[in-house]
């Protein structure tokens, strides 16, 4: 598994890790919704389960469930603020095209 954190998207993680010293971790996946048909999901993680593949990056824990793993390999997880607003961004070769308000993603 290769995912990599920019320095952005380390630090945001590494923020919501320090209020949340009992989280295992980041969960990164995906889930079947929007106009496309995937989207990211960015969330500390609870527990970890056996079948959970597990990966450290530049001190940050991800925590990626089989189903989202072959979606999200080789994905670049950066984090932009634009503004008023902050967000994950998401840099993914899997991905075969978005919707146009970005939220979702198709893999062919």
């Amino acid at each position: 598994m290769t995912i990599t954190i920019t320095p952005a998207a380390n630090e945001r993680m590494r923020q919501f890790l320090a209020n949340t010293p009992a989280a295992a971790g980041v969960r990164f996946g995906v889930k079947r919704t929007g106009c496309s048909g995937f989207a990211y999901v960015v969330d500390l993680a609870d527990a970890v389960t056996a079948d959970d593949q597990m990966v450290e990056v530049d001190g940050v824990r991800l925590i990626v469930d089989p189903k989202s793993l072959p979606l999200v390999d080789g994905t670049v997880i950066d984090f932009q603020r634009q503004g008023l607003n902050a967000s994950f961004v998401f840099h993914n070769p899997n991905a075969t095209g978005e919707c146009g308000c970005g939220e979702s993603f198709t893999v062919a």
